[in-house]
């Protein structure tokens, strides 16, 4: 019987290890979060928007370009005498004894029925038209500029919180081990308080010590709580569960020249590009402006049918023409062009200060980098440094030694060297975020070389 049993346990153990495997959570990566927030985020959604506005802004700029075509229907009825006289000359009803003074004074009620086709086409407008397309052209392309800016935002903004929860894990885990070891040394100091090696007073600190090391835990614990929720905000996700997240590993990134990285980012920075294409749109509506002073050549056309009834017989008529038309007062045109001029001088001076602060920023992210990293080299040797020291106090106290203050500030020290060591390693690959960010080339493919 127990033969039977053993051979059907090991019939069945690889088909609930396949289960237990096929119903656990592969980690959360990062790039699958940058992927579900660059899908999701509501950003991304108002980026798109824009885009497709501005698109369909460049797409009416054209129709300018094309002529106007309208129908019109009139239904109308009066006893005018200008109005009774045309209407019966257009309808094709005059007759001799219309011309009767009485009736030319007095007419009678008339009604008429008018289908009207009228059509205009701008044929010259001193370039003004062309003009406006190239600016709207422009702000087409700054929108696509400005959206690729979002996505490195956005990039950026789940990079920082993906990294926040690691941390937070991490800061959970050296405090739960700290608690453990408090407790050790409580226990400990307890035996030598009744060995008689230790007084009252040890007993007490190390009690304090153990309840701030709980202390410590549920900091941690709402820490990583405030965490997810940023991540959830980044990604776009607010029903996101909490699972288990890839870790970052330590790593020693690349560091490049300040001026080359400055010189990259004038190249790349995708709002810096999108505000040179607004730039570049506020000259040609300048110019735009300068261009509505010029003389207009337009043709127009039209075809009309008047009749006593709707479905009856009438006239019709038509007239074409060409008409050219020269503003001898422009004022109001005057008052654009000065603000067209106003607006491309505070378009220019946005940009000398963008390109100022855009050089500020790469040499923040330049020495944080390199900070970053010396900081990774200390915390890694000081955690190895704490540890021993603690080691060595743990012994001389327990051989009466060292004093329970002595340890405890040892055991401290350890503590904030574990902490300083993952704030370092997480704050290392923030830095070179950080630094990608500010040239520019902080794509999913590049921030998915911090894991």
């Amino acid at each position: 019987m127990s033969s039977r049993l053993n051979r059907i346990i090991f019939l069945l153990l690889p088909l609930t290890i396949l289960g237990m495997a096929a119903g656990a959570q592969e980690p959360l990566t990062l790039r699958q979060a940058i992927n579900q927030a660059l899908k999701q985020s509501p950003d991304v959604l108002i980026a798109q928007a824009e885009n497709l506005d501005a698109g369909l802004a460049a797409s009416m700029a054209r129709t300018a370009l094309l002529p106007q075509l309208s129908f019109t229907e009139d239904i109308s009825r009066g006893n005018d005498p200008v109005y009774a006289f045309g209407t019966r000359l257009r309808q094709r009803q005059f007759s001799q004894a219309d011309f009767a003074l009485n009736a030319l004074n007095r007419p009678q009620p008339i009604g008429n029925f008018s289908t009207r086709f009228s059509s205009q086409w701008i044929a010259f407008d001193s370039f003004k038209t062309l003009k406006e397309i190239h600016r709207a052209d422009l702000f087409k392309q700054s929108a696509a500029s400005s959206a690729k800016a979002v996505d490195q935002q956005i990039v950026f903004r789940v990079v920082g919180a993906y990294q926040q929860v690691l941390y937070a894990q991490r800061a959970i885990d050296v405090a739960q081990h700290e608690q453990e070891t408090a407790a050790v040394l409580s226990s400990s100091v307890d035996d030598h308080v009744k060995a008689g090696l230790s007084v009252e007073s040890d007993r007490m600190s190390a009690q304090v010590n153990v309840a701030a090391r709980k202390q410590e835990l549920i900091a941690a614990q709402g820490e990583l709580e405030l965490a997810w929720a940023s991540l959830r905000e980044a990604m776009g996700m607010p029903e996101l569960k909490e699972s288990e997240l890839k870790p970052i590993e330590p790593h020693t990134f690349p560091q490049g020249a300040l001026e080359d990285e400055i010189s990259t980012a004038v190249k790349t920075r995708p709002d810096l590009t999108a505000l040179g294409q607004v730039q570049s749109a506020q000259a040609s509506a300048l110019s735009a402006a300068k261009s509505d002073f010029g003389p207009r050549v337009s043709a127009y056309g039209n075809w009309e049918e008047d009749r006593t009834s709707l479905s009856g017989s009438g006239g019709n008529n038509w007239v074409a023409g060409v008409q050219i038309n020269v503003d001898i007062l422009p004022f109001g045109k005057r008052a654009q062009l000065a603000r067209e001029r106003a607006a491309k001088q505070k378009v220019d001076a946005q940009m000398e200060a963008t390109q100022q602060h855009l050089r500020l920023q790469v040499s923040q992210a330049h020495i944080h980098r390199a900070t970053a990293e010396l900081s990774l080299e200390t915390a890694r040797a000081a955690v190895s440094q704490s540890a021993e020291s603690l080691r060595i106090l743990k012994n001389r106290y327990r051989a009466g030694l060292a004093t329970i203050t002595d340890l405890l500030r040892a055991e401290d020290s350890e503590r904030e060297s574990q902490s300083n060591y993952w704030r370092a390693v997480y704050g290392n690959a923030m830095a070179y975020s950080e630094l990608l960010y500010a040239t520019g080339t902080l794509t999913p493919d590049a921030a998915e070389e911090l894991q």
